[in-house]
């Protein structure tokens, strides 16, 4: 409705993730690069958690555009499902029958599908989306679908992506073995204050929006406030504020805009926008004597020390997966080279 009013050629701010407006922070580009190490190592599973709305699917979609022909790539969204319901489910998304099996036979099946794409170079991916919901014992399931091997090698690999009850599920003491084959692990955090400008503009230059900014910097700072940096929220909250200023005839969006928007999707939601920033100054004391402490001191040193490690790791996530990519590369130069000189044995 308001996109030819702004000039844009698609709706910005969709519900349903979209893998070509997929935004990049520094938690998501880490996220994906755990995605792309732990696919370029072909065993474990990879757990990607994070709170509702921000972006897990959207990173696994992501992830699915790029992967290359030679992964038969699978992925179910989970209700709770049971063991017998699991494998099922998972036999079915690799196209297989399972009308009338029993799970021994579901499971002979599998295992013959996934030796067949081992033969012909492949291997199966198995995305699990909402793992949260899955019963321990439907998790343990996963693990000895993981059991299926080929000369050592796993047939099967699988990703979690879950919400954040996911993570004490998986620090249950009988969850040692299933920990014991995660590869590596990564917690999505909401987008920053600066982050969620640079969201909303990207999404709204990638929908063909090419004039000045279209939102005012107490615009964002608002948006901000109300959403806490989730970026459904982000989604839900700029769509209507867009659909506001169509109707307003805004050509260009503030404070004023967004505040009055969010009264009304507050009141839809049943829920309060959240409190003013509380105010920082130094606390009086009874006596009328400030009272200064070293805490705030202390916040940013260890602010500052977790951003340097965090760059740190990030470095050498990156460096890890070009060097991955690399053997995998060669690998697969010799297995070819491998086969054709086999064939011309033949």
């Amino acid at each position: 409705m308001y996109e030819s009013f702004y000039g844009l050629s698609a709706k910005p701010f969709q519900l349903t993730p979209d893998p070509s407006f997929f935004f990049a922070s520094k938690w998501h580009k880490r996220a994906l690069s755990y995605l792309e190490y732990g696919l370029a190592q072909a065993e474990g599973f990879i757990v990607i958690t994070g709170g509702i709305g921000t972006g897990k699917t959207t990173i696994a979609n992501s992830l699915l555009e790029e992967i290359q022909g030679d992964i038969f790539a699978a992925q179910i969204v989970t209700p709770k499902l049971s063991p017998d319901e699991l494998v099922k489910m998972v036999a079915s998304k690799f196209e297989l029958n399972v009308e009338g099996k029993s799970k021994a036979d579901i499971l002979k099946d599998l295992e013959k599908f996934l030796f067949q794409l081992h033969q012909q170079g492949k291997r199966a991916l198995l995305l699990v989306d909402e793992a949260q919901n899955l019963p321990l014992e439907t998790i343990e399931e996963l693990r000895m679908l993981s059991n299926f091997q080929a000369k050592g090698k796993p047939l099967l690999q699988s990703f979690l992506l879950g919400q954040e009850e996911l993570q004490p599920i998986l620090r249950a003491p009988n969850m040692e073995q299933f920990r014991q084959r995660i590869v590596a692990s990564c917690h999505l955090s909401p987008l920053t204050d600066s982050d969620v400008r640079r969201y909303i503009e990207f999404r709204l230059q990638h929908a063909g929006w090419r004039g000045a900014s279209l939102f005012t910097e107490g615009a964002y700072q608002k948006i901000f406030e109300f959403t806490q940096g989730v970026p459904r929220k982000i989604n839900t909250l700029t769509d209507r504020i867009l659909l506001y200023g169509f109707l307003e005839e805004l050509q260009e969006l503030d404070e004023n805009a967004v505040e009055a928007v969010v009264n009304e999707v507050a009141d839809e939601m049943f829920i309060q926008p959240p409190a003013p920033v509380a105010d920082n100054s130094p606390i009086r004391e009874t006596d009328g004597t400030v009272a200064v402490g070293d805490a705030s001191k202390d916040i940013k040193y260890y602010k500052d020390m977790l951003k340097e490690l965090t760059d740190a790791l990030d470095d050498a996530i990156n460096q890890k997966v070009k060097l991955t990519r690399y053997i995998d590369k060669l690998l697969k130069k010799k297995y070819k080279t491998y086969i054709r000189l086999k064939s011309d044995e033949e």
